[in-house]
C-alpha cells in the first residue's frame, strides 16, 4: 500500500524531492492533489511504500 510522506506546495518541489528519493533506492508516486491553479501550479503529494516510509522520512527531514 502507498503512503503520503510529504506534501509539496508546487510541482517543482516535488519533482526535486522525486529525484533525490529515487536516487536513494526508493519507489516514489506523485499525485496532484485538486485543480490545478495559474501556471499549472498545485499541491502534490509525495508517496512511497508503506513498507519505507520512515527512511523515506529521514531522507525528507535531511533535506
Amino acid at each position: 500500500m502507498w503512503t503520503v510522506v510529504y506534501i509539496a506546495p508546487n510541482k517543482r518541489e516535488a519533482d526535486k524531492l522525486e529525484k533525490r528519493l529515487t536516487v536513494e533506492g526508493f519507489l516514489v508516486k506523485l499525485r496532484a492533489i485538486g485543480p490545478q491553479q495559474a501556471g499549472n501550479t498545485c499541491s502534490i503529494e509525495i508517496l512511497v511504500p508503506e513498507s519505507e516510509v520512515d527512511e523515506a522520512l529521514e531522507i525528507i527531514n535531511s533535506i
